[in-house]
C-alpha cells in the first residue's frame, strides 16, 4: 500500500483510480497529474517506483492543488466566515438544515438527521381504565 502525501492509497487499484483517495483530488485532477508526471494511468499503485511517486508529488505541488489538511482548513474557514457574518447560508449551516434551497417539509433527512418522534404524554393523574 503506497503512501502519498501522508495518505495510504490502495495498491491493487490502477493509479488513476487510487489518486482520488487523497482528499482534494478527483478523477479529472488525477488524469492531469499523471499526464504531467508521464505515468501510465493503467499501472497498479503498488507497482510504482519511488521516482514515479516523487513525480506525482511534484506534479501536485506544481499545480498548487490544495489537498488534505490545507483544503479541510480552508473549507472550515469558509463555513465559519459564513456563520460569523450571519448570512442566510451561514444560518442554515449553523442549524444543520439544507443550504442550497432544498425543501424541508419532507425529506432533507441527511441534514436533519433521523426523525424525532413527538408523542402524546399520558397524564399520571388519569384514572386507570376510565377516560
Amino acid at each position: 500500500m503506497p503512501r502519498l502525501l501522508g495518505v495510504d492509497i490502495p495498491g491493487d487499484k490502477r493509479i488513476e483510480a487510487s489518486l482520488p483517495y487523497i482528499y482534494g483530488l478527483g478523477p479529472s485532477n488525477s488524469k492531469k497529474i499523471l499526464e504531467q508526471a508521464n505515468i501510465d494511468p493503467n499501472i497498479r499503485a503498488k507497482d510504482l517506483s519511488p521516482e514515479q511517486l516523487n513525480a506525482i508529488i511534484v506534479a501536485i505541488n506544481a499545480n498548487k492543488i490544495p489537498i488534505e489538511g490545507d483544503l479541510r482548513r480552508e473549507v472550515q474557514g469558509n463555513l465559519k466566515r459564513l456563520q460569523a457574518i450571519n448570512c442566510y447560508r451561514g444560518i442554515r449551516h449553523r442549524r444543520g438544515l439544507p443550504v442550497r434551497g432544498q425543501r424541508t417539509g419532507t425529506n432533507a433527512r441527511t441534514r436533519k438527521g433521523p426523525r424525532k418522534t413527538v408523542g402524546v404524554q399520558r397524564n399520571k393523574d388519569a384514572k386507570a381504565g376510565k377516560v
